[in-house]
């Protein structure tokens, strides 16, 4: 029994098998094993899902589906906007008295999604976890034209740190408003261990982490 969520740069993958390795292997629950492996090596592990989604594999269900049922497994209130943000894209979807009202998917746009983020971070050797909330934040409009803002910055003195934070906090303003500005929002997907971006988010509105594992856990029957 393997599920498998094929993310650009991670996949996550929950199997009734101990079998990926310990250095992917995050946690067990009711018996199931979650891993979380470098998606430019999910192709040579010759894997056969029995449900999967995702940009990296031949997916055999639509994300926003796996989305709206893993979400649903949370516990999340009746009226609820769950926003996955990952590496390539950003999508949400929004439920009241616990059915599905409203949904968008973004699969086109850098300001929105982490794929910039981490090039920033390796560009300028600066760990995740150096990122701190900043109450200024870069109007990012476009991925592109955001590193153009950060690069000014550092050239002018300012710690990569500190630049790449303000974009951050950009990304979370555009997160939001492209959420339509909700009150609360449960937030899917890498960003959720980023700490400078769920502080930012919680600037606009309350959040609530559900983790990495929304969509494969959506796969599950």
């Amino acid at each position: 029994m393997i599920y498998l969520d094929a993310g650009t740069t991670y996949s996550k993958i929950i199997t009734d098998k101990n079998s990926y390795g310990e250095e992917f292997f995050q946690f067990k629950k009711d018996n199931l094993y979650y891993y979380i492996i470098s998606s430019n090596i999910i192709k040579s592990l010759n894997i056969i899902p029995d449900s999967s989604c995702g940009h990296m594999f031949d997916a055999n269900e639509n994300e926003i589906i796996a989305l709206a049922c893993g979400a649903k497994k949370q516990n999340i209130d009746l009226d609820a906007t769950v926003l996955d943000l990952g590496s390539r894209d950003a999508k949400w979807i929004r439920f009241k008295d616990g059915k599905f009202q409203d949904m968008d998917w973004n699969t086109s746009c850098a300001s929105s999604t982490g794929a910039t983020v981490e090039m920033l971070l390796k560009f300028y050797n600066v760990s995740a976890e150096n990122l701190n909330f900043n109450t200024e934040k870069y109007a990012v409009t476009c991925g592109i034209f955001g590193m153009e803002k950060i690069m000014d910055s550092i050239s002018n003195g300012e710690k990569p740190a500190d630049a790449i934070s303000k974009f951050v906090h950009g990304i979370a303003y555009n997160a939001w408003n492209f959420a339509k500005r909700p009150q609360k929002i449960y937030l899917s997907g890498g960003f959720c261990q980023n700490e400078c971006f769920v502080e930012s988010l919680k600037k606009y509105c309350k959040v609530v982490t559900l983790g990495r594992f929304v969509l494969c856990e959506g796969l599950i029957n």
